[in-house]
């Protein structure tokens, strides 16, 4: 990719906003993102557009560290009260979560090593997509109908234990399949296991972090790390949109599972799907 052309540009920002809406609501990000490239495609190459749609999920993990930086952070500080001098010490339950996050990433990290580029080749097709919206809507539906009054006994990152994490990350290597969704996947493992819908957000932005950043640093590998000037301002410029996008999305997300379920993306994914049948049954 030599040079960017306004309609480039224009396209970029547009697939940044759908990374960074996408991302963290239970609704696909990868499938949007190929959606919008069938039918607004972006003129790169396919090698560099590959690792495009995955490298500008980096400025959506920015916005996770941020929105969470206090509370992700393992150490802290306090000033000592006889020497006067303020003392960093690190904050044991949080090097425990991240140990259980450590965990949960397991499953993804030996099953993409192994399987990533020949799902991708496989099933990265819209039927595809559009079949994962609609199974994993249905069961976002079907679990709240079900489990509503069920209580959950995992309500904070602290309760969760290990084993519960590990399953929780065993749910996250159903989204390597494009349209299940990552945050789909793991909110709808956490919720079956009996963490509330709290936890299972924040559990899932903390599985993020590292997740991304492997998944990230691999498509750079394989790629290659040599760009043209051009190809760094699109991931520079995508990861910046998707960074601000997500911050408000992590927000919007935090705030409304506080008061609503997750019924509302189940229906969105089962609307989705039978809008992208219809268009692909139809030959357009």
């Amino acid at each position: 990719m030599e040079s960017l052309t306004f309609i480039d540009v224009l396209i970029i920002i547009l697939i940044g906003i759908i990374e960074g809406i996408t991302e963290w609501l239970p609704i696909s990000s990868t499938g949007h993102m190929l959606l919008f490239d069938e039918f607004v495609p972006f003129s790169a190459g396919e090698s560099f557009k590959e690792m495009f749609f995955v490298v500008i999920q980096l400025g959506a993990i920015l916005a996770v560290v941020t929105f969470f930086f206090g509370k992700m952070l393992p150490l802290g500080k306090v000033k000592s009260e006889t020497a006067g001098k303020t003392q960093i010490y690190l904050k044991k339950d949080v090097l425990i979560v991240w140990a259980k996050i450590t965990v949960a990433c397991l499953p993804s990290a030996v099953v993409g090593l192994i399987a990533d580029d020949w799902i991708e080749e496989k099933f990265g097709t819209p039927l595809t997509i559009a079949l994962m919206l609609a199974v994993y809507g249905i069961a976002f539906i079907v679990i709240e109908k079900i489990f509503v009054n069920r209580t959950r006994k995992y309500d904070s990152l602290e309760k969760i234990g290990f084993l519960q994490a590990l399953l929780i990350g065993l749910f996250q290597v159903l989204s390597i399949i494009p349209g299940t969704s990552r945050s789909g996947a793991t909110i709808i493992g956490a919720l079956l296991i009996g963490v509330s819908r709290t936890a299972a957000a924040e559990f899932t932005f903390y599985l993020a972090v590292p997740t991304m950043l492997g998944a990230s640093f691999l498509k750079i590998a394989k790629y290659g790390f040599v760009f043209t000037s051009a190809e760094v301002i699109a991931v520079l410029l995508g990861m910046a949109v998707a960074y601000l996008v997500s911050l408000a999305a992590i927000r919007f997300l935090m705030d409304y599972v506080k008061r609503h379920d997750f019924s509302a993306f189940g229906i969105y994914r089962i609307g989705l799907a039978a809008v992208i049948f219809a268009v692909v049954l139809s030959g357009i």
